[in-house]
C-alpha cells in the first residue's frame, strides 16, 4: 500500500516538473488552498509560428489548460505573472475571454511589461497588479505586409481596436474615451502614436488595479479563496 502511494506521490512530482519545464507553470499547495501560477511572457503566437529562438506562450497550450483549471475540483486559485511583448490581437484577446470568464479567483501581476495586446491580458483577471517598474505601452492595431483591399482592412482594423477599447474599459476603472486617448497620444512615441505606461501611472489611470508585487498578488488571491470558501466574512 506505501509502495503504490509513493509511486502515485513520485508521478504527481514528475507530472508538476514537467508542467513547470513546459508551460512556465506551477501548483503551490497552501493553507488557503491550492494556486495554480501560470506565465504569460515573450510573444503571444496566434495561427502562425514565431520565428526560431523567439520565446513564446502558445494560446493552442493555453487555452485548454484554463478550461481545464477553471473545471479542476484541486485548483482554488490562478495567479497569472505576465511579462510579454505582446504579439497576434485575436490569439491574445481569445485567451483574455477566457481568464475574464472564470469564477474561480483570478489575479495577475506585471512585472517587466505587458505592452500590446498584454494589456487585456493584464486586465482580464478579477483583479491586477503592477510592480513600480512594469511598462505597458498601449497602441493602435498594427499591421505589415501587402494590403491588397485597403478600405476594408482599415474597416477591419477599427472594429477590432473597438472590441479591445471595449474589453479593456469593460474590465478596467479606465473609460473607452480615456483609454481611446492614449492609443492615439502623439508625444510618447518616437515613431508612432500611443501612450507607454509605468506601474503607478497605469494604477492611477485606472488601467491597472493595484500597484503591487507577488506577496500584494498572493494575499490578494488568498483572501478570495478564503471568501469563496466562506473563511471570511463578506464583508472583510
Amino acid at each position: 500500500m506505501q509502495t503504490s502511494e509513493r509511486a502515485e506521490e513520485t508521478a504527481c512530482r514528475t507530472e508538476e516538473v514537467q508542467t513547470l519545464t513546459d508551460l512556465g507553470a506551477s501548483v503551490t499547495r497552501t493553507a488557503h488552498g491550492t494556486v495554480y501560477c501560470l506565465t504569460i511572457i515573450g510573444q503571444i503566437e496566434g495561427h502562425s509560428a514565431a520565428p526560431a529562438g523567439t520565446k513564446t506562450t502558445k494560446y493552442e497550450h493555453i487555452l485548454p489548460l484554463l478550461a481545464r483549471l477553471e473545471e479542476s475540483e484541486e485548483i482554488d486559485g490562478v495567479l497569472l505573472l505576465l511579462n510579454t511583448v505582446g504579439g497576434d490581437v485575436e490569439a491574445g484577446l481569445a485567451i483574455a475571454e477566457l481568464i475574464a470568464g472564470m469564477t474561480k479567483p483570478t489575479v495577475s501581476i506585471v512585472l517587466g511589461g505587458s505592452h500590446s495586446i498584454g494589456v487585456p491580458l493584464a486586465v482580464a483577471a478579477q483583479t491586477s497588479f503592477a510592480v513600480p517598474s512594469a511598462a505597458m505601452t498601449v497602441h493602435p492595431v498594427r499591421m505589415s505586409g501587402t494590403v491588397i483591399a485597403a478600405p476594408q482592412t482599415y474597416s477591419y482594423f477599427q472594429r477590432l481596436q473597438e472590441r479591445i477599447v471595449s474589453f479593456v474599459a469593460a474590465h478596467s476603472r479606465i473609460s473607452e474615451a480615456e483609454f481611446q486617448a492614449l492609443l492615439l497620444k502623439k508625444d510618447d512615441m518616437a515613431a508612432d502614436v500611443g501612450s507607454v505606461l509605468y506601474g503607478e501611472e497605469a494604477v492611477r489611470l485606472g488601467l491597472i488595479d493595484r500597484l503591487g508585487g507577488l506577496s500584494d498578488g498572493l494575499g490578494c488571491l488568498y483572501r478570495e479563496i478564503d471568501r469563496r470558501h466562506g473563511r471570511v466574512p463578506p464583508e472583510e
